[in-house]
């Protein structure tokens, strides 16, 4: 990849790596909140907002149609993505099949069901800051490249 280009009108181009992962640890911290007040429906969603968002860090630098556009389109293509480790595959569908409270299944909520959401979130998060710290690796050892801004 070349040089970031900003676009503010464009759904991906709007945040540079950077700043997706920047926006997803600033959306896991609302998470961890909203489960402390034990607002589950918030928490679930800030779980996947943040995995989502780090997602888009490196949907920038490595380009992927499967992935769709919404967060959750990235966490049903990651799900499924031979070409992520296992343990990221494992964390979309934590954050994919834990039932939202308040839908047609009563589901028990639990400080340690809040925390394994909140952990997978943390782990696609992470798999996304990898591969921007590894194309920033690349950018620097490459001058001619500048991925990052």
């Amino acid at each position: 990849m070349g040089t970031f280009v900003r676009d503010p009108a464009h759904w991906l181009y709007k945040f540079s790596p950077d700043q997706w992962i920047a926006a997803s640890l600033h959306e896991v911290r609302s998470a961890e909140a909203a489960f402390k007040m034990h607002n589950s429906r918030a928490g679930l969603a800030g779980a996947k907002r943040a995995a989502g968002m780090a997602l888009n860090a490196a949907l920038i630098l490595e380009p992927n149609a499967s992935w769709g556009r919404t967060y959750l389109d990235h966490l049903m293509a990651l799900s499924r993505d031979a070409g992520v480790p296992e343990a990221v595959r494992a964390a979309c569908l934590v954050l994919l099949e834990t039932p939202l409270p308040g839908g047609h299944v009563v589901a028990l909520r639990t400080a340690r069901s809040n925390e394994r959401a909140l952990e997978a979130a943390r782990d696609v998060m992470a798999h996304a800051y990898a591969v921007v710290k590894r194309h920033a690796v690349r950018a620097a050892n490459d001058p001619g490249e500048n991925e990052s801004e």
